[in-house]
């Protein structure tokens, strides 16, 4: 084997060598500036907070794949076929950087030449090319022959024809790799023990009688080949549709580190920062969610929204937001009219004489981007977020959108909803109970007339007003009172946690209804609080301490299964029930509460837990979240139907249920479809309740 003839392709050969690699080079860093400078049209937000944490889990998150594969299922295998390709990948441009940067350019290939380091290195990428040979096929097969829901999209013509451009040039640069080494055998000699594919393939070019000139100029066309389409590679990837090879890493270091049920505030005193209605509202963090989207489809198929036929796909609102994000912004790099202006009249509503037909200005984000109808119909299930291999941020995106519409462009959507949270601290219009008439004949302590308690109940509104969950509010005071708990109510004092306001967009009046709860509870030296309601859960636990509002919160399966673990509940065995249970969003996936619910339904009560097909992460929504339990649903199905369908499906008996919202919604789907004799809806503290032994003296306690 001649080191110099394979490692030198004479001085015109560099020049060439180091002149292509710096005109793709200097056409990446163009791109790429440009990506940068339309990354600060977004306004500054702090991630840069922890930077040792999300450097080392940004590695070990990455490099792992473990939130891509954690979608890996028997009927969908691609997520190991993805991490199979990036693993590939890496291998593979480390062996750039040694054997074509290195030995390109500076002829250090010589080095290595003919070393067992070379031997060994040379296998590993033979099996690592067909292996990633063979995911690039399952990503055809994927992308063209079988087309799973997730990846159907619409694409215009150039989409089409792009689009496999990276899958050939993955494919190619393996290909070239075995014609580069089995050339490179062939014309400088063959070694003894080598690469399992490359030393056959080399044999078999000696055995069919090429000249070895022949062989030589061959594996020099393919080097040349394999470092164009190197080249080729890099100057296109920050100019195709698939951003994310070059974003994900970055949105993974820059990812939110706070609690999942958290929704970034909003300074009220800088009205710039009340929701979004152009590109250039949202953060820089989220233009680069835009950037780091892998066009996977899974947040699509998860979405109860798009499922169920209304007008939103999170895949399509990130796709959709970045296709704009591209076209429009280096208008506005360049001071132009900003393209995704909104023309509003004096009423905060849209001129239509003002629309894209009209001014030429270009596509609206509200209206041409996404539309009204699809920025209400989310539920905020997390359920896309939750999925997302990249850690994208849909809901903060959705809620921003609506705190526009809301508060700038005074939509009527759940107007009367926050109107009666504004004027009676409750979102239940039409009610005829006040907030003490469930404890009638319970001996209830209220905060106001006694404070001296251990633990404070927040019942909620819902539970306080809505008449099938005051059920739920008597049994949770009767759990703790048999259980000889000290605890009180708030009572008329009780206001809605903010939840429906903040998840509305309302974001002004969430705060306000934060503040005065912050107040009264730190005035009455509150330290514990209960609450059966998910979504008073999360807000008082994830998002109250933002405002300095810090608490100890549980949510009442919590609170029953440690009193019945310390024996101050005592249950009988309910025998054979068959029962399923529903998980709420905002204690599940928010708050990944999952077990506990099903320790006493499965552990301490006796029952048989069956499981819907969509169970604990992958639960389906009620379709209440987001503030939809006050909106009407008038597009496709109706998500609480087909929620209650998986229920029925599973043969069981019983729901049981630990969220007032998703009792509500199981009970309007059950009257619907004529399900509430075969079908029994009870929240897991009326489980408890019906299953308790009472002494005389619990007894007495409990009146």
């Amino acid at each position: 084997m001649s080191p110099v003839a394979e490692s030198y392709f004479g001085i015109s050969g560099y020049i060439i060598f180091w002149l292509l690699f710096v005109v793709a080079l200097g056409l990446f860093i163009q791109r790429a500036s440009l990506l940068l400078r339309l990354l600060k049209l977004g306004r500054p937000e702090n991630r840069f907070d922890r930077m040792g944490y999300r450097f080392t889990s940004m590695l070990t998150i990455g490099f792992t794949q473990s939130s891509n594969l954690k979608s890996l299922t028997l009927k969908d295998p691609a997520a190991l076929g993805h991490a199979i390709m990036f693993w590939g990948l890496i291998i593979f441009g480390v062996s750039y950087f040694v054997f074509i940067g290195l030995g390109g350019g500076f002829g250090l290939y010589t080095i290595f030449s003919g070393s067992s380091f070379e031997t060994v290195f040379f296998s590993i990428l033979d099996i690592v090319a067909v292996l990633v040979i063979l995911s690039m096929i399952w990503v055809v097969i994927k992308r063209y022959l079988i087309v799973p829901d997730r990846l159907k999209r619409e694409m215009s013509p150039a989409e089409k024809i792009v689009q496999p451009l990276l899958i050939v040039v993955i494919i190619g640069l393996m290909l070239l790799h075995f014609g580069i080494e089995g050339f490179r055998y062939a014309a400088y000699g063959i070694p003894g023990s080598g690469p399992p594919l490359g030393v056959p393939l080399a044999q078999t070019l000696v055995n069919a009688g090429i000249s070895g000139d022949t062989l030589a100029a061959v594996y020099k066309i393919f080097w040349w080949l394999n470092f164009v389409l190197l080249l080729v590679a890099v100057i296109y990837a920050p100019r195709s549709k698939h951003l994310h090879p070059l974003a994900s890493f970055p949105n993974l270091l820059f990812r939110n580190l706070a609690p999942k049920g958290s929704v970034k505030p909003v300074d009220l005193k800088k009205p710039e920062t009340s929701g979004a209605a152009e590109i250039r509202d949202f953060s820089w963090k989220q233009l680069l969610d835009l950037y780091s989207c892998t066009w996977c489809g899974r947040c699509h198929v998860v979405c109860p929204a798009q499922l169920s036929g209304k007008p939103l796909s999170p895949r399509e609102l990130i796709l959709g937001m970045k296709e704009h994000l591209l076209e429009e912004g280096p208008k506005l790099l360049k001071k132009q009219v900003p393209a995704s202006s909104v023309a509003v009249d004096k009423a905060g509503v849209t001129d239509p004489e003002s629309s894209t037909e009209h001014t030429g200005r270009g596509k609206t984000l509200i209206g041409d981007v996404i539309s009204e109808e699809a920025i209400w119909s989310c539920t905020t299930c997390l359920a896309c977020q939750d999925i997302c291999p990249v850690n994208n941020e849909h809901i903060d995106k959705i809620i921003d959108l609506r705190r526009h519409l809301q508060m700038i462009a005074k939509t009527e959507v759940a107007r009367d909803t926050l109107k009666n949270l504004r004027v009676r601290g409750n979102p239940w219009r039409g009610t005829m109970y006040a907030r003490t008439d469930w404890t009638e004949g319970l001996n209830i302590k209220v905060v106001g007339e006694d404070s001296n308690i251990d633990v404070l109940y927040w019942v909620g509104c819902t539970e306080a007003l809505e008449d099938r969950s005051l059920k739920v509010a008597r049994a949770v005071a009767k759990l703790m009172k048999q259980a000889g708990v000290n605890f009180g109510i708030l009572g008329e004092e009780e206001m809605c946690c903010g939840d429906p306001a903040r998840r509305l967009g309302a974001e002004h009046l969430f705060q306000m209804l934060a503040m005065n709860n912050i107040q009264l509870l730190q005035s009455y030296n509150i330290k514990k609080i209960v609450t059966a309601c998910p979504h008073c859960f999360n807000t008082l636990k994830n998002e109250y301490p933002k405002l300095e509002g810090q608490f100890d919160v549980v949510h009442h399966t919590q609170f029953i299964v440690e009193l019945l673990k310390d024996k101050k509940l005592r249950v009988k065995p309910s025998g054979d029930a068959l029962v399923t249970y529903q998980d709420p969003c905002y204690l599940g996936r928010y708050n990944d509460i999952f077990d506990v619910p099903r320790q006493i339904i499965n552990d301490i009560l006796g029952m048989t837990l069956v499981e819907m097909e969509q169970n604990k992460k992958d639960g389906f929504c009620c379709g209440g979240g987001g503030g939809r339990m006050w909106i009407e649903e008038k597009f496709g199905q109706r998500i609480n139907e087909m929620r209650l369908d998986q229920a029925i499906n599973t043969q069981a008996k019983v729901v049981a249920i630990a969220c007032p919202f998703c009792l509500q919604m199981y009970e309007d789907a059950a009257k619907a479809k004529n399900a509430e004799e075969s079908l029994k809806v009870r929240d897991i503290a009326e489980l408890v309740e019906e299953s308790l032994e009472v002494s005389q003296d619990t007894a007495k306690n409990m009146k």
